[in-house]
């Protein structure tokens, strides 16, 4: 089975291809271009690189959420509009739970963290077992002092990784009560890899969905909703 994972939640954009327990190609990148500029350019050099027919792929997985609105929006068009010409399904997958597959076999709790701004972070915890990745708080929009607090009451060593660990790296350090550790940089990112192969085991598991029917996870309203509802 082929899987394609795209991911443009966050500041990275990533695109991935997994066959089985393949990694084929993945490119990733972190700098400061829009998504709308290199996600569809990087999928055409993977595909260029390893003789890729788009039509061999089995399923598309993207990162479905949270994240940035505008990030997810372009994945989401991205998704749909191969989904919609392949004729293929889709297999959203939760931006946090891809973020904390990055991790796959790590014996502590791991807490992705991504900025959700305004001191708060999308979030959950995560533990790997025989039976693979088992979710312990699912994702979430919480405070950092929420997630914090979480951690301490699991009286467990934990693993934080994602682009929020720069913003509440001295929170934790704070205030947080257990042993914890910070992923390294090739692991502390989105990556699309880990959205594909996780999204190989939603395949199995028969959790697709069609082209139409994928929608976005926000978890939350966008600042120009809230303000709205504010001045209401």
């Amino acid at each position: 089975m082929k899987i394609l994972g795209l991911d443009s939640s966050g500041l990275v954009a990533s695109v991935a291809v997994v066959e089985d327990d393949n990694l084929l190609a993945e490119y990733t990148v972190n700098y400061k271009k829009t998504h709308s500029q290199t996600l569809l350019p990087m999928l055409d050099e993977i595909a260029r690189m390893i003789d890729l027919d788009l039509q061999d792929i089995d399923a598309i997985a993207i990162a479905g959420g949270p994240g940035s609105f505008t990030g997810l929006r372009i994945g989401s068009a991205t998704a749909k509009g191969l989904g919609f010409a392949l004729e293929k399904p889709l297999v959203q997958i939760p931006t946090v739970d891809g973020l904390a597959y990055n991790l796959y076999g790590c014996r502590d709790m791991v807490c992705p963290l991504m900025d959700a701004r305004r001191n708060q972070t999308y979030t959950g915890l995560y533990e790997f077992t025989r039976k693979g990745m088992e979710v312990l708080t699912p994702q979430c929009a919480i405070g950092i002092d929420g997630i914090v607090e979480d951690i301490n009451g699991k009286n467990r060593p934990v693993i934080f990784l994602g682009d929020g660990v720069p913003v509440f790296r001295s929170f934790i350090e704070e205030n947080c009560k257990v042993p914890f550790s910070f992923a390294p940089a090739h692991l502390n990112k989105q990556r699309a890899a880990a959205v594909a192969a996780l999204g190989l085991v939603y395949c199995r598991e028969g959790r697709t969905q069609t082209a139409a029917g994928h929608v976005p996870d926000y978890l939350r309203l966008s600042q120009a909703e809230r303000e709205r509802l504010e001045r209401a």
